[in-house]
C-alpha cells in the first residue's frame, strides 16, 4: 500500500510537470511584430490627428465629451434579443441591453446592459469614422462629436436598416448604414462620395472604447477578461493590467500595439459571458490596434482599414461587422461557419485544456438538446465519460485486486531486505514481473480524471449555457454554489442560508457537498483500511476534507463529482466481484469506525 501511494503521488506530480514543461517549451506563437515602415493607417490614426512640425499630437481632439452627448437624439434598436439605441452624436452604438439575460436570478432583476453611453458611468461603446489624409483635416470628416441626420429608417431591427448622412459643406458626403440580425451581429457600411474637384484620401476605422475596468471584473486566474484578438489564425489575449502597464502607450500611436492582419481577424473586449468585437470582412487586410489612454482611463481596440483614394465624382464604400452580445456557443459557431469569421468560437475562454474543454462542452450541449436540463445532462455526461474510461478502470481495479493478493509476499520481501533499498527494489520488480502486475495501473484512471475534472470546472465556470441553468428544486443555477445549508436544515427552518462566499457558507455546507463526502467515503470503504495508521487516518479524513473544499464550488461541478463517485463505486464493486474478490463493505465500514478493533486484535 505504501508503494502504491508513492506511485500515485509521483505520477500526479509528473503529469502536471509534463503539462507545464510543454507550455514552457512550446508556448503559443506570439503575434507578428509590427512592420518597421509607417503604414497609412498609422499616419491617419483617428484619435491622434496629424501634427504640424514641432506640434505635439492632440489625442483629446477626437475624443467624445460627455457634456456634448447627454441630449443628443437617438435611433431605437429593437430586436427579439436586443434593445437600446444609437446616438446621432457621432453615430455611436452606445446603448445596448441583452433582453434574454438578467443580472440576477430574480425575475425582477434588470436585464444585462452591455454597451453604455459616454456620458454615464462605465461607458462602453463602438464608433466609426474616417481618418483624414492629404489636404484634409478632422473638420472635413465626421468625428465622435459629429451630429448625423437620419437619411432612411427610424428604428433599427432585423430587415429594417437605418442610414445616417452628414455633409461637410465642402463637397464630401458621408453615409453610415446600420443593419442588425436576429441575434447579436451588426453590419456597418460606411460610404463617402467626393463631389469636389480634387482627389481625396481617407482611411476608414472602427473603435471599441471602454472607460475604466468593468466593475464586475472577476480577476480569477483561470478566466480571461480584457482584450481578445484573432490575427490570421493567431489568438492574442491581454488583461486590462497588461494593457496599462506593459504593452500600450498613451498619445504615441506608434507605441501602441499594432498588428498587421493580412486576411482574416477580429479584435475587441471580452467579459466572462459577454463580448464586443470589431470584425472586418474576411479577406480584408487591416491593422488591429490596442492601447490605453492613461489621462482618461480609456481602453481601446481599433481596426484601421487601408487608405482609400477617391477621385472627383467617385465614391468609396467599406463594410465591417460589430458583434455585441452573449458568447453563446451555437450562435458564435454559426457566425464562424456562415460568415467565415476565423476561429470566432475561440472567443470563449477554453483554457489550456482546450482539447478537452471543447469536446466536453460539445457533448454536454448535445445531450442538453435532448434532455433540456443541464443538471441531468451533467449526470448523463458523467455516464459517458465513465463508459469511455471503463477499459482503463477495469485494468486498474484488476491490478489493485492483484496487488492486495501480493501484500503478504511484499511484506515478506520488506522484512528480508531490511534497510537495503536496492535489494528491496530489485525483488519487488521481480515479483511484479512474475505475477504480471503493473503497480502503476491503478493510478491511470485517477490521473485521467484530473484534467477531465479541471476541464469540466472550466466549462461550468465560463460558458453562458451554464449561467442560471436550473436542475431541480432549489437548484436553479448550476454555475453557483449549493444554495442549501445545514444552518437552516436545508430550508426546513425559517431563516436563510449564509451568503455564498462567506466564511459561514464554507462551514454550514449544503446537501450536495454532504452527498459528495458521503459517496467518496463509501467508495473508499470497498477496500480494507491500510495497515499503516497514518495512511488509514488520511483515507478516513480525505472525503470530509474534499466535502468542505468543494462545498463552495459550482453546484454543477459538485453534481458531476457525486455522479462520478456513485458510478465508480458501482463499477469497482462489480469488477471486483467478477475477478473473484468479494468486497466486505460492511466489515470495512465497521473497521473504519473502530468498532471491531477487538476482533482484529484476536
Amino acid at each position: 500500500m505504501d508503494d502504491q501511494n508513492k506511485n500515485l503521488i509521483l505520477a500526479t506530480v509528473l503529469s502536471f510537470l509534463v503539462i507545464l514543461v510543454w507550455f514552457v517549451v512550446f508556448p503559443p506563437p506570439d503575434a507578428p511584430p509590427p512592420e518597421e515602415a509607417v503604414t497609412d493607417a498609422e499616419q491617419l490614426d483617428p484619435l491622434t490627428p496629424p501634427a504640424a512640425p514641432g506640434d505635439e499630437p492632440d489625442t483629446a481632439a477626437a475624443e467624445p465629451e460627455a457634456e456634448e452627448t447627454a441630449d443628443a437624439p437617438r435611433i431605437v434598436i429593437d430586436t427579439p434579443r436586443l434593445s437600446g439605441s444609437i446616438s446621432l452624436m457621432g453615430g455611436r452604438v452606445d446603448d445596448l441591453s441583452l433582453s434574454d439575460y438578467r443580472e440576477e436570478l430574480d425575475e425582477d432583476s434588470a436585464t444585462v446592459q452591455l454597451l453604455k453611453p459616454v456620458d454615464g458611468p462605465d461607458a462602453f461603446y463602438a464608433l466609426y469614422g474616417w481618418a483624414p489624409g492629404g489636404a484634409l483635416d478632422f473638420d472635413d470628416v465626421p468625428g465622435p462629436n459629429t451630429e448625423w441626420e437620419i437619411a432612411q429608417g427610424d428604428t433599427l431591427a432585423p430587415g429594417r436598416p437605418v442610414t445616417l448622412r452628414w455633409d461637410n459643406d465642402s463637397g464630401l458626403s458621408f453615409e453610415r448604414r446600420f443593419e442588425v440580425d436576429e441575434n447579436y451581429m451588426f453590419t456597418i457600411t460606411q460610404r463617402v462620395e467626393n463631389n469636389t474637384e480634387a482627389e481625396t484620401r481617407l482611411a476608414p476605422y472602427g473603435i471599441i472604447a471602454r472607460h475604466g475596468e468593468p466593475d464586475d471584473l472577476s480577476r480569477f486566474f483561470i478566466l480571461h477578461e480584457g482584450l481578445v484578438q484573432m490575427s490570421d489564425g493567431t489568438l492574442n489575449e491581454d488583461s486590462y493590467s497588461n494593457m496599462t502597464d506593459y504593452r500600450f502607450a498613451e498619445r504615441e500611436a506608434a507605441n501602441a500595439e499594432h498588428t498587421q492582419v493580412e486576411n482574416n481577424g477580429w479584435i475587441g473586449f471580452t467579459d466572462k459571458y459577454w463580448m464586443a468585437t470589431l470584425i472586418p470582412q474576411p479577406g480584408q487586410p487591416f491593422t488591429a490596434v490596442g492601447r490605453y489612454i492613461e489621462s482618461r482611463d480609456i481602453y481601446q481596440t481599433r481596426v484601421d482599414l487601408p487608405t482609400a483614394t477617391v477621385a472627383p465624382g467617385q465614391s468609396h464604400e467599406v463594410q465591417s461587422r460589430l458583434f455585441a452580445g452573449a458568447k453563446e456557443w451555437s450562435t458564435i459557431r454559426n457566425y464562424e461557419r456562415d460568415l467565415g469569421i476565423d476561429r470566432f468560437v475561440d472567443s470563449i475562454d477554453w483554457g489550456w485544456f482546450f482539447f478537452l474543454t471543447k469536446p466536453i462542452f460539445a457533448v454536454l450541449y448535445w445531450i442538453n438538446g435532448f434532455l433540456g436540463n443541464m443538471g441531468w445532462s451533467i449526470i448523463a455526461l458523467t455516464f459517458i465519460i465513465k463508459a469511455v474510461l471503463l477499459p482503463l478502470a477495469w485494468k486498474s481495479y484488476v491490478s489493485m485486486a492483484k496487488m492486495k493478493e501480493l501484500q503478504p509476499e511484499m511484506q515478506a520481501i520488506k522484512e528480508r531486505a531490511g534497510d537495503d533499498r536496492q535489494k528491496l527494489q530489485q525483488e519487488m520488480v521481480k515479483l511484479y514481473k512474475e505475477k504480471k502486475v503493473n503497480p502503476a495501473a491503478g493510478c491511470l484512471p485517477i490521473l485521467l480524471q484530473i484534467p477531465i475534472f479541471f476541464s469540466l470546472y472550466k466549462v461550468i465556470f465560463v460558458t453562458i449555457e451554464l449561467r442560471h441553468a436550473p436542475w431541480i428544486g432549489v437548484f436553479q443555477d448550476l454555475s453557483s454554489p449549493d444554495p442549501t445549508s445545514i444552518m437552516n436544515l436545508f430550508g426546513l427552518l425559517p431563516w436563510g442560508a449564509p451568503d455564498p462566499g462567506s466564511i459561514l457558507s464554507l462551514i454550514f455546507i449544503g446537501i450536495l457537498p454532504i452527498l459528495l463526502g458521503t459517496s467518496m467515503w463509501l467508495q473508499m470503504r470497498l477496500n480494507p483500511a491500510p495497515p499503516d495508521k497514518t495512511q488509514a487516518m488520511i483515507f478516513n479524513w480525505m472525503p470530509w476534507v474534499f466535502m468542505f473544499i468543494l462545498g463552495g464550488f459550482a453546484s454543477g461541478l459538485v453534481l458531476y463529482w457525486i455522479a462520478n463517485n456513485v458510478i465508480t463505486f458501482a463499477q469497482q464493486y462489480l469488477i471486483m466481484r467478477s475477478t473473484g474478490h468479494k468486497p466486505d463493505l460492511f466489515g470495512n465500514i465497521m473497521s473504519s469506525l473502530g468498532r471491531n478493533k477487538d476482533k482484529e486484535a484476536k
